[in-house]
């Protein structure tokens, strides 16, 4: 029987373990992918502590993984073994339940999350429902297309919805992991970019990155700042902290939108801001299947790169707690 190396998590708060595992047959409506590279998210961390309501242990996690389609399961058309591709946090989605019907995708009923609903990319191969698979091209590498898969989805696709047009200022609060992507695609898309970020330390890259300006939130007002730009017609708030999302929103422009893609417990919404000036805060969504392929498609045209530092499979321990510190510059991704 043939064998395959994974890190799975065996309970709540456990470590990585390596172990390996029978390759498992694609089932009908799925393919098995032979995984090449693997980016470790925050969000993996729902996995390593036990945070996912009803989580089932052992498992895989990892929902940024590229590679190539080792097997098809029956039913699957359109797809060819040795097919370069990718599944992002959408793990798929149903077709027939009310949300999908209404295309909704992002919102079907039976949520499958990749990494949590089924084993994701932490291990040499995968099974993947179709509908969560993503082509990718042959101009990128797995290990740069691997974070494209989260991190990139997730800010490409809150930019090309959120009604800004190019020359529009857009800010990006938070240069990191998702930051560091969301101002490259906001340049690349022509908007004005500011970026946003405690310290001096990260202007360098940011502006490397295509800022056209960058505001150090310990030492200014990110709002005031804005304002004096006639106001950011979008925010788009990567980071995790309340009272940094709280601090920006006086920075929208009349009809602007504070877009949060980073989770915080709480924030302060100021009704008066929002109704002066027909403003508004809204969450947004990674994507689907579909819109990770856009996101890929458009990452290597432009030249949109992940700055990523990637270690292998064994060191999937070192990986992870470098990137739970914040000390990583800026995605960390798993080779197998």
């Amino acid at each position: 029987m043939a064998m395959m190396r994974v890190a799975q998590v065996t309970s709540p708060k456990g470590r990585f373990e390596i172990v390996e595992r029978p390759i498992p047959e694609a089932a009908p409506g799925t393919v098995r992918i032979k995984v090449a590279a693997c980016g470790i998210c925050h969000s993996d961390s729902l996995v390593k502590e036990g945070l996912w309501p009803g989580l089932q242990y052992p498992r895989v996690p990892g929902h940024e993984v590229a590679g190539t389609i080792d097997a098809l399961g029956e039913g699957v058309a359109g797809w060819t073994t040795g097919q370069r591709v990718g599944v992002g946090w959408h793990g798929g989605y149903c077709g027939c339940c009310e949300q999908c019907r209404r295309g909704n995708l992002f919102a079907c009923e039976t949520q499958q999350v990749t990494g949590i609903s089924f084993d994701g990319g932490y291990g040499e191969y995968m099974i993947a429902p179709i509908s969560a698979v993503a082509r990718f091209p042959d101009e990128l590498a797995p290990a740069d297309a691997a974070p494209l898969l989260c991190a990139g989805v997730t800010t490409f696709n809150a930019l090309r919805h959120s009604g800004a047009r190019p020359g529009d200022v857009v800010a990006v609060l938070g240069v990191g992991g998702l930051g560091h992507l969301g101002v490259q695609y906001a340049a690349k898309a022509g908007f004005n970019v500011v970026a946003i970020a405690r310290g001096k330390d990260k202007e360098p890259v940011a502006r490397q990155l295509g800022a056209s300006l960058y505001v150090d939130s310990q030492a200014q007002d990110p709002a005031a700042e804005l304002l004096k730009l006639g106001g950011a017609s979008v925010i788009i708030s990567t980071v995790t902290s309340g009272a940094a999302m709280s601090a920006v929103q006086g920075g929208l422009a009349i009809n602007g939108t504070l877009l949060l893609l980073g989770v915080a417990d709480s924030m302060q919404v100021s009704p008066m801001v929002l109704l002066a000036g027909k403003r508004s805060v809204k969450g947004w969504y990674s994507g689907t299947a579909i819109d990770s392929q856009d996101t890929l498609a458009f990452s290597a045209r432009t030249g949109v790169r992940s700055m990523n530092e990637t270690i292998p499979l064994e060191r999937v321990n070192e990986g992870y707690d470098r990137m739970m510190s914040g000390k990583a510059r800026f995605r960390v991704v798993l080779t197998m």
